[in-house]
């Protein structure tokens, strides 16, 4: 009487034991892909079925993630329930929640029996169980993604901080460039590749491998900005122009722009293939971005290195070539009784090309006099030192040899005029002085009017009497305007002031000259006081005059005083 219930018993135990066995294969991996293929393989050999799929969501789109014994459907296709009955599917079934659910069961009817309710029952149990399955796989899927994407991350900071510790320990150019390529090549094992970074008044620097593109160099010739290109772009993706049409024919896929905030900085990498016809994805783009990001500072680093050596190089090129102009002028000036000298020089650049010298000689009549002189050479910096070196030997080798004032300008126009290229000339003034009797000769070169100063305070002005030495051709000024002699008397009181047109010409902010004027007007008051006060007492006004605005050429002064 009892036995029918037995029996549904024994059957209830047996589907609960079947339901145990597939719960503990189902969790017992989180590989999704296996867990599908446990759930179907349970399904089907249960119910003796031949046909059978499982869809699963993902992106809120149903697509299928496994089908047996259904050629016409492919797995990863959207799922079509229309398309999957017309293959044989008769029943299909929500894995997990019934509004929501995580995936989708389908199948076909056992051959010679339909499903009953207490297997529909179990399948609903065991995919209940399934969807919790699928969620856990999910998961496990999930932070597996994240955890390969997190050392990713760790691996592509760690290559960045080993080029960054590489980058700080190079100044030169070909070295950042060498170090950022093997990068690059070494992380996604390319071996083709090219690199070119450039800089105004630097060499570029090209670092090429596997590819032939020497007109790289011809950067200017490219027909696009290289710094208006994105941090990386893909070789495809370029505007049709000169360097896409380069860059192809050399297979080249993606390149990386060297950008710097200097607009005379640009460059880039560019890549070739990767094996296996591996594409480069968006992260492999902003990886090698932030690699060139740092190789750009790095380059813009080591080409300031240089320049900042170079620069330090031509400062103490200029320190000694101003130290070696200093040692050209006199030492000290001449002790003479019943005069005053004092002399000052102060050069618009390190080196300046104003000069000034006194130096003794005998006469033809056996008596000793002094050459006195003031020249200021055209242009500044060191090619007017170098100028002014020249005006110095000149003359030294030419005195005393001369029997007179006019035809030492005319020697010394002819030697400069020989020597020196055709826009450099000096003007000069040269005195004679007989400190004995005060009586003395001056040949003005094409130089500044020189103020000779009466002790009753009339100016007289030394005005020009000749050309600028070296400028024109000797065989002109001797038969045209041949240099010409005047001569003075230096009374007790007097005062002969000889400057360069530093003096004059020098300019407030709003461009006024201090002129020739100011200069007697400046000095006239100041004539009872010691030369060397009367010339440091000029250059202090001339300061004071110019305020703020530079001083823009070189500056001389050179005071004789008589006693009174």
């Amino acid at each position: 009487m009892t036995r029918p219930n037995v029996t549904k018993l024994e059957t209830t135990l047996e589907s609960a034991e079947a339901l145990l066995e597939s719960a503990q294969l189902l969790h017992s991996s989180l590989n999704l892909d296996d867990l599908l293929r446990h759930l179907l393989r349970s399904v089907m050999g249960r119910l003796l079925i031949s046909k059978g799929l499982i869809a699963v969501s993902s992106d809120g789109t149903m697509r299928l993630a496994l089908v047996r014994g259904m050629p016409k459907l492919a797995v990863g296709q959207e799922f079509d329930e229309d398309l999957a009955r017309s293959a044989g599917i008769e029943m299909i079934l929500p894995i997990g929640d019934q509004t929501e659910p995580t995936g989708l069961l389908g199948i076909n009817n056992p051959a010679n029996n339909k499903i009953g309710h207490d297997e529909l029952v179990f399948l609903k149990a065991l995919l209940g169980i399934a969807a919790s399955g699928i969620s856990n796989a999910r998961a496990h899927a999930e932070a597996q993604q994240l955890n390969q994407e997190l050392d990713q991350k760790v691996q592509e900071l760690k290559t960045l901080l080993d080029l960054v510790r590489g980058l700080t320990a190079t100044i030169e150019p070909d070295e950042v460039a060498q170090l950022l390529m093997l990068t690059l090549a070494g992380r996604w094992a390319i071996r083709r590749y090219a690199l070119i970074a450039w800089k105004t008044g630097h060499p570029p620097v090209m670092r090429l491998k596997g590819m032939e593109l020497a007109s790289l160099a011809d950067y200017e010739s490219f027909g696009i900005d290289v710094e208006s290109l994105d941090e990386a772009i893909r070789v495809s993706d370029l505007p049709e122009c000169h360097l896409k049409t380069l860059l192809r024919e050399e297979q080249g896929e993606v390149l990386f722009p060297i950008k710097a905030g200097d607009k005379t900085t640009g460059g880039f990498a560019l890549l070739g293939p990767r094996p296996g016809n591996l594409s480069y994805s968006e992260s492999d783009l902003e990886f090698g971005a932030g690699l060139t990001a740092q190789a750009a500072v790095a380059f813009e680093n080591a080409w300031f290195v240089r320049e900042t050596l170079e620069r330090k190089k031509i400062e103490q090129e200029l320190a000694l070539a101003a130290t070696i102009q200093e040692s050209l002028f006199p030492a000290n000036l001449p002790k003479l009784t019943g005069y005053d000298l004092a002399a000052r020089n102060r050069p618009a650049r390190s080196c300046g090309g104003d000069y000034y010298d006194i130096l003794e000689f005998k006469t033809t009549e056996g008596g000793c006099c002094h050459l006195i002189c003031v020249a200021d050479v055209s242009g500044k910096g060191l090619p007017a030192s170098l100028l002014m070196s020249n005006m110095q030997a000149t003359m030294r080798a030419l005195l005393g040899r001369i029997p007179s004032l006019t035809d030492l300008a005319s020697h010394t126009n002819e030697l400069l005029y020989a020597t020196t290229p055709s826009n450099k000339y000096i003007t000069a003034i040269l005195v004679e002085l007989d400190f004995a009797t005060g009586k003395g000769r001056y040949v003005n070169a094409g130089h500044t009017d020189c103020l000779l100063l009466r002790a009753s305070g009339e100016a007289e002005w030394l005005q020009s009497t000749g050309t600028p030495l070296g400028l024109m051709d000797p065989s002109i000024v001797n038969l045209v305007t041949p240099y010409k002699e005047c001569s003075f008397e230096l009374q007790p009181g007097d005062l002969l002031a000889l400057f360069s047109d530093g003096v004059t010409e020098a300019q407030d902010e709003a461009e006024n000259e201090f002129g020739e004027e100011r200069t007697a007007d400046f000095i006239r008051p100041l004539a009872n006081v010691p030369a060397d006060t009367i010339v440091n007492k000029v250059f202090d006004e001339i300061d004071r005059f110019a305020g703020t605005a530079p001083q823009y050429d070189d500056i001389t002064l050179f005071v004789i005083k008589r006693e009174a």
